[in-house]
């Protein structure tokens, strides 16, 4: 089914950093994030055992297991099973690094298998707390491993996670599923297959204001033809567009620092919020059928929803065309 269909909105809430992600979150703070994103309107939700363990899920679940269930469209992730046993020592979340360092301890098996993804399921609607799921991604296929190894993996996805995802959509017990990375040659294999046909994919981080020329090459005009389309995670690349520190989950190097520094100077100039920039960038583009950047405060989710429908002049898009500092490939709001 066309992502389009099934989501509600052009914006949802992406809860991996109510995981943990670089800092431990109260949960007071946690939830009332969570409650304004309820209160202005947001009714997607997507989140992932991996964020924190599930801790994540469990936050989230703590709000939408009081909701009405058909008036909220949720998404969660699998490739990760969840353990009640310790983690002796810290997670091994390979590229990852010790993004969620702070969040459970508890021991995360790392496996794309049939029975691996239905155990997956059933953990995801525990810590839900919900009777079931909208959207379901294959989480990181490509992410914590190099060579032909994550091949592998691939293959073990497509004969595991994917035919069960396939099957439970047809059943209609989801309806839809995809593929959660932020790596587009996964996506660009799993485009390729005659069967099973995922409906479409999370990119992390890869369609962003600041890092989309990769995705444009191959993957994007793959979509454009097939119909797939892309839910855009990360749409601030990991913060560093929205005032933070960080890029690719970990400290953005100089020449992030000074690319995003050149493209706050001209926002500056034309009066642009740099999250209204980035958000709408990653919009523009036809294969886009939501953005869903996180947050940890509820000051966040006014400005996000602000920069949605933040007002951007022609000349702004012009200008950063005409700088170079977006891919002549890029199509850009208003048809700049």
């Amino acid at each position: 089914m066309n992502l389009q269909k099934i989501l509600p909105d052009r914006i949802g809430f992406g809860t991996a950093p109510l995981g943990n992600m670089f800092r431990a979150v109260p949960d007071d703070e946690a939830n009332a994030t969570l409650d304004a994103a309820w209160d202005q309107g947001i009714r997607f939700y997507d989140t992932a055992p991996l964020y924190g363990a599930g801790l994540a899920e469990i936050r989230l679940g703590g709000l939408l297991s009081s909701k009405p269930r058909n008036e909220f469209v949720l998404s969660t992730k699998v490739g990760r099973v969840i353990l009640d046993e310790i983690e002796e020592g810290s997670h091994d979340l390979g590229e990852k690094g010790s993004l969620f360092e702070f969040g459970r301890p508890n021991k995360i098996v790392h496996e794309w298998t049939a029975e691996a993804t239905e155990r997956s399921l059933e953990g995801s609607l525990k810590r839900l707390g919900v009777d079931r799921l909208d959207i379901v991604w294959v989480h990181d296929i490509s992410q914590d491993f190099h060579g032909d190894l994550w091949l592998q993996k691939f293959e073990e996805a497509r004969t595991g996670a994917f035919r069960v995802l396939s099957r439970l959509r047809d059943e209609g017990v989801i309806k839809a599923w995809g593929l959660g990375v932020n790596r587009t040659e996964p996506v660009e294999l799993a485009l390729a297959l005659e069967e099973p046909r995922p409906d479409g994919f999370l990119l992390a981080g890869r369609y962003t204001l600041l890092d989309h020329a990769h995705a444009l090459q191959r993957l994007l005009p793959m979509a454009v033809e097939q119909q797939v389309s892309m839910v855009v995670g990360g749409p601030y690349s990991s913060g560093v567009l929205a005032g933070g520190s960080h890029f690719e989950y970990a400290d953005a190097s100089t020449e992030i620092v000074e690319k995003v520094q050149r493209l706050k100077d001209l926002a500056d100039r034309h009066g642009v919020s740099m999250k209204a920039a980035a958000l709408q960038f990653s919009l523009a583009h036809p294969v886009t059928a939501a953005v869903i950047p996180g947050a940890t405060k509820p000051s966040r989710i006014a400005e996000d929803l602000a920069a949605l429908h933040e007002q951007i002049p022609a000349d702004f898009w012009r200008e950063l065309r005409e700088a170079d500092l977006v891919s002549p490939q890029a199509p850009l709001p208003g048809g700049v």
